[in-house]
């Protein structure tokens, strides 16, 4: 590989994209390719990009906005992770973004440094709250619609499914198909409503927070479980729901797409007590921001120790804008 390639992973809220990004990323260094990742949000303090470093992948951030939004930004992430030498960069848009290919993908292509691989969206079988409302229905027809590959995830649950995170089912085909050069990337733009579209982001009230607990000695798993347990008895309709607990004796990641749905689980749930625990817990719920808030402080209230340093940051998203430069949309 001569040019780095940059390899954007979309999908919708929970479809899998942090995780497929990072078992192929594990697959690729073992081959003895150095990766890269930038992570998207509406707000920072995230749940992805702190989970990226565990992995110990050299990672980015563009934060307040999606990457249509925040060209600029990206384009200094990518700057940024040339240091690392990085021969594979993995992007994914936040999983309410969409108009990608004219926003992100043309104008990238006029960088003779990078080689863009086809743009894969993934859908999650098993989601069901994007058809909650027409206009969340509206905003996921649209991510498919301008893939370039579509790929169904989460195969160890949905047999009809073709890749899994979990046992590797499906990665290294995919992997061979986006990096071989053959597919043209960006050749599905699309006729957005961008009233629809801003619509759609605000139907989901966001919540991302950050905060260190004090307490006494407790394992990272004894934190996280509680805290998410509090959530999901809300009984809020959650579109996805991810927290990380962080220590010195190691970490716990869990993470949820329904209010049905199992914890998706990862760290290790057998790691020591310690007394000081880093908590980022990212939550996108089809609520108001405020009864987000109101669900996370009391979830918090009731965990024995002192938080310290909390940030609680929860919203509606702005509207996106599609900027428009000499060169085309942007």
């Amino acid at each position: 590989m001569n040019r780095t390639t940059l390899v954007l992973v979309g999908g919708f809220l929970g479809a899998g994209k942090t995780s497929l990004i990072l078992a192929a990323a594990r697959m690729l260094e073992q081959r003895g390719i150095r990766t890269a990742a930038i992570l998207n949000d509406q707000a920072g303090s995230l749940v992805d990009t702190q989970l990226t470093i565990e992995h110990h992948i050299p990672a980015e951030q563009v934060t307040g906005g999606c990457f249509c939004c925040r060209y600029g930004d990206l384009a200094r992430s990518l700057h940024n992770l040339q240091t690392h030498n990085p021969e594979v960069i993995f992007a994914e848009p936040v999983g309410s973004c969409t108009d990608i290919a004219a926003t992100v993908l043309r104008p990238l292509q006029s960088q003779t440094q990078l080689h863009i691989a086809p743009f894969t969206v993934l859908r999650d079988p098993g989601a069901t709250i994007q058809s909650t409302d027409p206009d969340l229905d509206y905003l996921y027809a649209k991510q498919l619609e301008e893939a370039d590959l579509i790929r169904t995830t989460k195969a160890d649950l949905y047999p009809e499914a073709q890749l899994s995170a979990r046992t590797g089912q499906g990665i290294a085909e995919w992997l061979q198909e986006v990096l071989a050069g053959t597919t043209t990337a960006g050749s599905r733009l699309l006729d957005i409503d961008y009233t629809r579209y801003a619509r759609a982001e605000a139907v989901l009230g966001w919540l991302n927070c950050e905060a260190t607990l004090k307490t006494t000695p407790t394992p990272p798993a004894s934190v996280a479980g509680p805290i998410l347990d509090h959530i999901l008895q809300s009984r809020i309709p959650i579109a996805h729901a991810k927290l990380i607990v962080t220590a010195q004796t190691g970490y716990i990641k869990a993470a949820v797409t329904s209010n049905q749905q199992e914890p998706d689980i990862e760290g290790d749930l057998t790691a020591s007590p310690a007394t000081t625990h880093q908590l980022r817990l990212n939550l996108r719920a089809l609520t108001d921001p405020k009864q987000l808030r109101e669900i996370v402080e009391q979830a918090l209230n009731t965990t024995p120790g002192q938080w310290r340093n909390l940030n609680i940051d929860s919203f509606r998203p702005a509207p996106p804008q599609r900027y428009v430069t000499s060169s085309g949309p942007r």
